[in-house]
């Protein structure tokens, strides 16, 4: 029997669908230009872009410092996501499945509940920003409305939500097919947009944009603490803000056909696709200062102010894809598998994604008026550090303890005495390990005094939850797993 195969008859019903089953190599038709879309996506969403031009504000630090600490932190990425993407090239299996192995058949819910509220965390916050080029598109057409509001959106703000939300379901509910089709196109127009946007900018800041670059990079910003401790924040900051896609990145490259592909995805989507990207945001935030006198981080705030209605329906409705695209592929997915793996056999993966957009309509709704009074730094970290630890863990686990090799229909058995079986189907080793490492993780991004340590909260989270793992684990002897045939 090859390994992407199960005998059905030997199945735990609740612990199998067809969305979950290993998925096989004559199935799979993603490329390493699918997987550069998933990051070129991801980081050029309006969310993305907002978060990008605020780090170059934030910190005080010299501008080709923060610029450098980005494109660390997509090497970073690189090799992380590397890491966490083979096992599913490998057996065409998503996140919830593959993280059996270390957490136990029962014991992965955990960590697919909690990466699932962050994907419908995400999903609620990606579909706000989202709207908000609609709703430019919308105001640049016909009016701004009578300037009502509720819960902080106006009446504009909310249709253009209401509108979102509708066309992403309408794209999810036809198929993981549509969805990378739709990536695909909106990832590079995305670039076609950014760079006209910078063109047009640059043009109307004429020869008063190069001493405005000089003034981001000059560091003349206010920062507590140490250039190398800003540094490193910054680094840690990018490298949550990719958290949750590293954790499950098998949710993406099951489909992909070789690890090559992959690899290959990674390097241009991450580092190179950042450094220009972050190039790009440099400029026009630069730009901004020049043409009104603040350096605005938001792109919609910025199409809107330039005076251009062609640009303005272009951008509008570019930005409104790529981030759309993202949120599909990186917070709609996952959280589908994950809900599909609570309940498998009343829970498929289209059902999975309508109670992610049902309860991330609430979540989006309530970003302006409740959620966004954090702070993006600080939401980007203390969500990632939730989970940060389960990445050691799944690293761990499948090199150092497992080898590499996984039996694909113990995966799917909960009889006593399996590989994965564990204690009733839970690894109590790894949940020790979880919880220890996760209550320092989130406390360096909640508890005050830890407060020195933000941004790092993820890093050093799946640094200690592998750290760990491995000294739990370390001698434990669970049942023989048969080798592949």
């Amino acid at each position: 029997m090859k390994e992407s195969e199960l005998d059905i008859q030997r199945i735990d019903p609740t612990l199998y669908n067809e969305d979950l089953a290993p998925l096989k190599h004559k199935d799979r038709n993603w490329g390493a230009f699918e997987i550069f879309n998933v990051w070129s996506n991801d980081i050029q969403s309006l969310f993305g872009y907002t978060l990008a031009a605020s780090l170059f504000l934030a910190y005080g630090l010299n501008g080709w410092a923060v610029m450098a600490a980005i494109i660390l932190a997509g090497f970073i990425v690189m090799f992380l996501v590397n890491l966490t993407g083979k096992p599913s090239v490998k057996y065409g299996i998503p996140f919830p499945v593959m993280v059996r192995a270390s957490m136990g058949v029962r014991g992965a819910n955990l960590p697919a509940m909690l990466r699932a509220i962050i994907g419908i965390f995400w999903y609620g916050v990606q579909t706000y920003f989202a709207s908000t080029a609609v709703a430019l598109l919308i105001v640049a057409l016909f009016g701004a409305g009578n300037g009502t509001t509720f819960l902080g959106l106006s009446g504009v703000a909310w249709v253009s939500f209401v509108i979102v939300w509708l066309f992403q379901i309408a794209i999810f509910w036809s198929g993981i097919e549509r969805i990378k089709h739709f990536l695909n196109w909106a990832g590079p127009l995305v670039y076609v947009v950014m760079v006209a946007l910078m063109i047009v900018v640059w043009y109307q800041a004429g020869s008063e944009l190069l001493p405005a670059i000089g003034t981001i990079f000059s560091a003349d910003g206010e920062r507590s603490g140490s250039a190398v401790a800003a540094f490193l924040a910054i680094v840690g900051t990018m490298v949550a803000y990719f958290a949750a896609v590293v954790i499950n990145f098998g949710d993406f490259t099951r489909f992909v056909r070789t690890e090559r592909q992959m690899k290959l995805g990674n390097l241009l989507g991450l580092p190179l696709n950042v450094a220009f990207f972050s190039f790009i945001a440099l400029i026009i935030t630069a730009g901004t200062l020049v043409l009104f006198g603040d350096a605005l981080t938001n792109p919609a705030d910025i199409v809107e102010r330039v005076d251009s209605l062609p640009l303005t329906i272009v951008a509008a409705l570019t930005f409104f894809a790529a981030t759309v695209g993202i949120n599909l592929v990186a917070n709609f997915i996952p959280p589908a598998y994950d809900l599909a793996n609570l309940f498998p056999s009343k829970i498929s993966f289209k059902v999975g994604g309508l109670i992610t957009a049902v309860v991330a309509f609430f979540v989006g709704a309530l970003w302006v008026s409740l959620i966004s009074q954090i702070g993006v730094p600080g939401f980007v970290n203390a969500l990632g550090a939730i989970v940060a630890p389960f990445y050691g863990i799944i690293v761990v686990d499948y090199y150092l303890v497992k080898r590499q090799h996984l039996d694909m229909q113990q995966l799917f058995s909960s009889e006593p005495g399996t590989a994965y079986y564990y204690v009733k189907g839970w690894n109590t080793r790894a949940l020790m390990a979880f919880g220890g490492a996760a209550l320092f993780s989130i406390s360096t991004v909640v508890v005050p005094a830890l407060s020195g340590l933000d941004g790092y909260g993820w890093m050093m989270g799946a640094a200690l939850g592998g750290l760990f793992y491995y000294g739990l684990m370390h001698g434990y002897r669970a049942a023989p797993v048969a080798p592949a045939t």
